[in-house]
């Protein structure tokens, strides 16, 4: 069963349905963006025959997130790119780009003659536009958080959708991963990462300021007289 989406979410999912198709899932705990590129090791037998499948019929297949023991209705549609390793017990390595995200109408587990399960589904309308100044404080509040933890952020700026590049490497929890799934609109997308990072970069810049005062301790300390 899958659990119903929160009413302060509903207004976000407005979408146009482009149509149904049955898709077969591969639910797993994490949350799948569009255009992300996933590399998956296949090892259950249920999920080596749904890969099989997919690179012999050229087939997509969708990864719903699990979440909170439930699998959630949201996912994403993705694809094979490629076939790293076949290992000689049929596990497999294989490399995997996200296409578009969907909402599930049915689950069925597993399907008819299959190992796997799968369900209808419809394919959810993305806007990846977004506007100069959000995308610009956006950045900036990445790069400021970047430079707290004293570190090279990985992104390319140039590519969109910012969002779902960045989204799983600014400290979100897996629940607000699904959030921003959720969420079909660019700048939106990019309000909620603003919201987080206003929360988050105070606190982080203070366990960094903490880190650095505890290894001070035991060292030496220059100090400065003082002038009475």
């Amino acid at each position: 069963m899958f659990c119903r989406l929160g009413s302060n979410r509903d207004s976000k999912i407005l979408a146009k349905k482009l149509m149904n198709i049955f898709l077969p899932f591969f639910p797993l705990n994490l949350v799948a963006f569009p255009t992300e590129k996933l590399n998956l090791h296949i090892f259950e037998p249920r999920y080596r025959q749904l890969i099989r499948e997919c690179i012999d019929e050229n087939k997509t297949f969708g990864i719903p997130a699990y979440l909170n023991n439930k699998v959630k209705p949201i996912g994403t549609e993705m694809k094979v790119l490629e076939l790293s390793n076949l290992y000689p017990d049929g596990r497999m390595d294989i490399k995997t780009e996200g296409i578009r995200a969907f909402r599930a109408l049915s689950f069925k587990n597993p399907i008819p003659e299959k190992m796997y399960s799968g369900g209808e589904i419809e394919f959810l309308e993305n806007d990846f536009e977004s506007d100069w100044m959000t995308r610009t404080k956006t950045i900036e509040m990445i790069d400021k958080l970047y430079e707290i933890l004293n570190i090279g952020h990985p992104f390319d700026y140039s590519k969109e959708p910012l969002s779902f590049q960045v989204a799983h490497k600014i400290g979100f929890s897996l629940d607000q991963e699904y959030q921003l799934l959720e969420i079909l609109d660019e700048i939106q997308r990019l309000e909620f990462i603003i919201e987080h990072l206003e929360k988050t970069l105070p606190v982080v810049e203070e366990v960094e300021r903490t880190k650095q005062l505890v290894k001070m301790n035991g060292h030496f300390k220059n100090l400065n007289p003082l002038q009475f």
